[in-house]
């Protein structure tokens, strides 16, 4: 099972950051010992500036290559929430310098992942809203109708270079509000008005 993350893929979000708007779509990868195990995320010791960044999520439903816009859908068995944790410290570190800085995004636990539903409940999978409130105050919020690289394109393009395979899970992007964590935070996250993930951090 792969964790292919998009960057960058909301414009309000690249404004936030002061990046530059991406003329192709951005990826990185989380291993599996990321995918977060139960319902607490403990802040690491090495960073003094997690942040979260929730993501509609995709579960890949069998195995392709090249695969064709016009077929992307059927590769979609689920759709949910994750929670990107990232340490913002360290990618800016990483950012100024030049380097990768895979190592913010790719540590133990940071992809929160919750239950998925089936596509099929879904009457628009371009047009599905999501949120994500910390201490019961809403902090971000998003469509995917707003995602620069709508997900049908994600999968042909990642299957260009990355053979997609059954249960891989794709991090569609961050709408902006992403924020410091603290210990003691509680994060829930809604898909259509559904609480379908819930987070404390300790």
């Amino acid at each position: 099972m792969k964790i292919i993350c998009i960057g960058r893929n909301y414009v309000d979000h690249v404004d936030e950051l002061n990046n530059d708007i991406p003329k192709n779509p951005i990826i990185f990868f989380k291993p599996s010992i990321c995918k977060l195990e139960g319902f607490d995320f403990k802040i690491p010791e090495f960073s003094s500036d997690i942040h979260h960044e929730i993501e509609i999520i995709y579960k890949i439903s069998k195995s392709g290559k090249n695969i064709a816009i016009s077929d992307s859908i059927n590769y979609i068995s689920g759709i949910g929430l994750g929670i990107d944790f990232t340490a913002r410290d360290i990618q800016s570190k990483f950012k100024e310098k030049g380097l990768p800085w895979s190592i913010s995004k790719s540590f133990d636990n940071s992809a929160a992942i919750s239950k998925f539903k089936s596509i099929d409940e879904f009457k628009d999978i371009e047009n599905i809203d999501f949120s994500l409130t910390k201490n019961t105050a809403k902090v971000q919020s998003g469509n995917s109708k707003l995602m620069i690289f709508k997900i049908e394109y994600l999968i042909h393009y990642i299957s260009q270079f990355i053979s997609l395979e059954e249960n891989d899970i794709i991090f569609s992007g961050t709408p902006k509000g992403v924020n410091k964590l603290k210990v003691g935070d509680k994060l829930e996250g809604y898909i259509e008005n559904e609480k379908i993930l819930n987070i404390n951090i300790i």
